[in-house]
């Protein structure tokens, strides 16, 4: 693990080599209540699996990075998207990743790639959202009640520096009333990469609508949907995911 200073902060990065530098790595962007040891040992598996190198990075206020700056803003993620991942990858001298995103992750993926101006290998997006559901609404409303009276906040408190800072940043903007709105349909319109769309059939954060979305909108999308898999499909269906990754890259090529 290392400690990059990006944008004015320094962030958490940690690089799992398979020593092959003249292809491009495989760039990790965690969900909403993420960080780089909430992967466990997922980098390591997509790494060995692809022989791609991959680097699994901790967004400020996540893991061991910097505090954020609270509260979030409509926009945050396209914040994460514009300024601080471009500012991570010219730090890491990665010009043309393959972005693999979760939840969160995956819509600043999909904003980084249709927005940035920057080159970009393929995005792999697993539960993206490109709008916001009645669904995920009523589970994030739900997480909140859960961080109150269960033990969510001491099983987090592990994986964060500020558990409570992370979990409120995430919880609070989905939340808010103006981020009802938020939509990056524009910007997933402008993707012109190969995409890997995967999404579960259970996934309580958001609906199949979601990924059916994105392959209306954006040219080159590979859409799996899988049956048993809530929110996290790395977890709920890992060879699976692995074993789409690995056509995937080797189509990208």
């Amino acid at each position: 693990m290392a400690l990059v200073d990006v944008a004015g902060t320094r962030l958490e990065v940690e690089r799992t080599s398979v020593g092959r530098d003249a292809v491009a790595p495989i760039v990790m962007l965690h969900e909403g209540l993420g960080s780089v040891a909430m992967w466990k040992d997922f980098p390591h598996r997509v790494a060995h699996a692809t022989g791609r190198d991959v680097v699994a990075y901790s967004r400020a206020g996540y893991g061991r990075s910097s505090p954020a700056s609270l509260p979030y803003g409509v926009r945050y993620m396209h914040d994460e998207a514009l300024v601080v991942l471009p500012a991570l990858l010219d730090a890491l001298r990665i010009p043309r990743p393959i972005l693999l995103g979760h939840s969160d992750g995956a819509s600043i993926a999909l904003i980084h790639a249709g927005a940035s101006g920057r080159p970009v290998a393929g995005l792999a997006l697993m539960a993206p959202h490109v709008m916001v559901e009645d669904v995920s609404i009523a589970s994030i409303e739900a997480a909140k009640v859960a961080w109150r009276t269960t033990d969510l906040r001491a099983r987090l408190e592990r994986y964060h520096d500020d558990v409570d800072a992370a979990f409120t940043g995430w919880n609070d903007i989905w939340l808010h009333p103006d981020f009802r709105a938020w939509r990056i349909e524009d910007e997933t319109r402008r993707v012109r990469c190969p995409v890997l769309a995967i999404q579960g059939e259970d996934d309580e954060y958001g609906t199949m609508a979601q990924v059916e979305r994105i392959a209306a909108l954006a040219p080159d999308v590979d859409l799996v949907r899988l049956a048993d898999c809530r929110h996290s499909p790395h977890r709920d269906q890992p060879k699976a995911v692995l074993d789409a990754l690995v056509r995937f890259v080797d189509r990208v090529g």
